[in-house]
């Protein structure tokens, strides 16, 4: 079994701290939601986790499967296993998707010193991993993100988490923008492949409908940086229900929670 283990964590962006100490456990096959007002540090969360530049880390550490990847680049958290999914993925023209897959799938291969698939048998699995999340063959032969929908956009993003095989997949708003069915197939794929490979979800979002088709083990909402409730669903029917404000008045003073 992999873990993944944030203690806590603080997070500068540029003089101002947006994680306030963040503790977190998250075991393959898991599903842990992040739920919380804007400005509360999801999105910073996610990116520190996956080591973006413009984030500070000033304390405490990230852990995964024993090692501390706390000042590793990006490039080598994703090589042990990390993934994120963009809230705003960016266009890359002239990129045919197909080709940026499959160097980005053999680089991953190449750190693990597996060998990497040639291109017909990297073209068929393609393909299969496309049927999930209802792509057209011709989808292939575009350049990355390039005049693609907003649906589209998020299902690449599921498309690479299927490919790449994660250990943990951060998911950061992958909803966002999506009108229904978008989102019942992006969140039914991303579902499928975290089952199906055992792999640890941080899913980031707002609203409670694509928990609808993720199912959550732990649901923890954040506020001002903290970690400030976690339990499950009845969180989310809460929310749904009242907002979030009655649950930052009554949770203020709980601990930062390391779900065991």
């Amino acid at each position: 079994m992999s873990q993944l283990i944030v203690k806590n964590l603080h997070v500068n962006v540029g003089e101002k701290e947006i994680l306030k100490g963040i503790s977190l456990r998250v075991n393959s096959g898991e599903v842990h939601a992040i739920m919380g007002p804007n400005g509360s540090g999801k999105s910073t969360l996610a990116n520190s986790l996956m080591g973006h530049p413009k984030y500070t880390i000033t304390g405490g550490h990230i852990a995964l499967d024993g090692n501390d990847i706390t000042k590793f680049e990006p490039d080598k958290r994703a090589q042990l296993g990390l993934f994120l999914s963009f809230q705003y993925p960016q266009e890359v023209p002239g990129v045919k998707y197909a080709n940026f897959l499959r160097q980005a799938k053999n680089a991953l291969l190449a750190s693990k010193n597996e060998p990497v698939v040639k291109i017909p048998d990297f073209l068929k699995l393609l393909k299969e991993k496309m049927k999930l999340l209802k792509f057209p063959e011709n989808f292939i032969e575009r350049s990355v993100n390039e005049g693609f929908s907003g649906g589209e956009k998020k299902r690449a993003e599921i498309l690479q988490m299927a490919l790449f095989e994660p250990k943990f997949a951060i998911l950061d708003e992958t909803d966002s923008g999506l009108d229904i069915d978008a989102l019942k197939t992006v969140a039914r794929g991303a579902s499928t492949i975290a089952k199906d490979t055992n792999c640890g979800v941080v899913l980031i979002t707002h609203y409670q409908r694509i928990l609808n088709y993720m199912n959550p083990d732990f649901v923890h909402i954040m506020h001002d940086g903290r970690i400030v409730k976690t339990g499950g669903s009845e969180i989310v029917e809460e929310i749904e229900e009242k907002g979030y404000e009655p649950l930052m008045s009554s949770s203020a003073a709980e601990s930062n929670p390391v779900i065991a």
